[in-house]
């Protein structure tokens, strides 16, 4: 499959207003795309949208501000979208939200929200827009897993179960559009820093204390910018990669699993317990972690 050509092509981005999203945006218009994005935040969609027509005056970039949550304002969206839109070049699927607590501390109501918007609105999405992309030579697909679609620690029973589930769902994707000409790359990163645990909601049958204590201890592993991140990805979409893992947090933890994947919990457990109690260790992490990024090969 030829290289990815970003000039002049239309490239739909959800959860656009913050994070990956935010940073793919901007990446995506220096290299010369055209823009859709969407989020549900609209004063920051605005504020993204506003800075990158001041920077990039010739790019159109349309928003949409939908909770992806809602599986009928995403249908009509998408509709939306293709009609005025009816060739894209690329379509990542990036948004993504996290609830916090084990199986047995979360409801089935907020197990299912995960569900609608790390998943079903993926593949909605992806259903809807997919003609878009098949009647655009050279078109490609993205959609951002996890490292939790890779590995699965305990009390991440949902955002897990969503991950893994994407992750399936673009492999199989790749072998049914190969003979279309659609690219279709899985993303897996490790830890970015995002706002995504920070907004995270919390199980129901989640004591606020516990979960403010795991937070911290895991937001210390957060180590890679939104904008290296989105780097790796488009680098990887330009190169048709299959799969792009980003950072050594996701590298590592992958590697575990392939080599004890009944019983890697244990040692992920007391790997990250450790990582996020070592200062020294923290403090090299993120030159360490750009300059393996700036060589991605996943």
């Amino acid at each position: 499959m030829r290289p990815f050509v970003f000039t002049a092509g239309t490239a739909v981005v959800t959860g656009a207003a913050s994070g990956i999203g935010e940073a793919l945006a901007h990446g995506l218009a220096r290299r010369g795309s055209h823009l859709v994005l969407l989020d549900r935040d609209a004063d920051r969609l605005d504020a993204v949208a506003a800075a990158i027509r001041a920077a990039h005056p010739d790019r159109q970039v349309d928003t949409h501000v939908v909770d992806l949550a809602d599986p009928a304002a995403t249908d009509r969206v998408a509709a939306e979208i293709r009609a005025r839109h009816p060739r894209l070049r690329l379509l990542a699927n990036n948004a993504g939200v996290a609830l916090g607590g084990r199986f047995d501390q979360v409801t089935l109501d907020e197990f299912d929200w995960v569900l609608d918007i790390n998943f079903r609105a993926v593949v909605r999405l992806t259903h809807a827009l997919l003609p878009a992309l098949k009647a655009e030579p050279g078109s490609h697909l993205v959609n951002v897993s996890s490292l939790f679609g890779l590995i699965a620690p305990a009390g991440q029973a949902a955002y897990s179960a969503s991950k893994f589930a994407v992750r399936g769902f673009t492999e199989a994707l790749r072998h049914e559009l190969l003979d279309d000409g659609v690219g279709v790359t899985s993303v897996h990163p490790g830890g970015i820093a995002t706002a995504i645990a920070r907004n995270a909601r919390v199980g129901s049958g989640v004591a606020r204390e516990e979960y403010e204590t795991g937070l911290r201890q895991f937001e210390k592993l957060l180590s890679i910018p939104p904008a290296t991140a989105a780097e790796v990805i488009l680098r990887g979409v330009r190169r048709r990669r299959g799969r792009v893992l980003i950072g050594w947090s996701a590298k590592l933890p992958d590697l575990l699993a392939r080599i004890a994947p009944a019983s890697y919990g244990r040692v992920l457990a007391v790997g990250l317990t450790r990582a996020a109690a070592d200062p020294a260790r923290r403090a090299t992490r993120p030159a360490a972690t750009a300059e393996l990024s700036t060589g991605e090969r996943a």
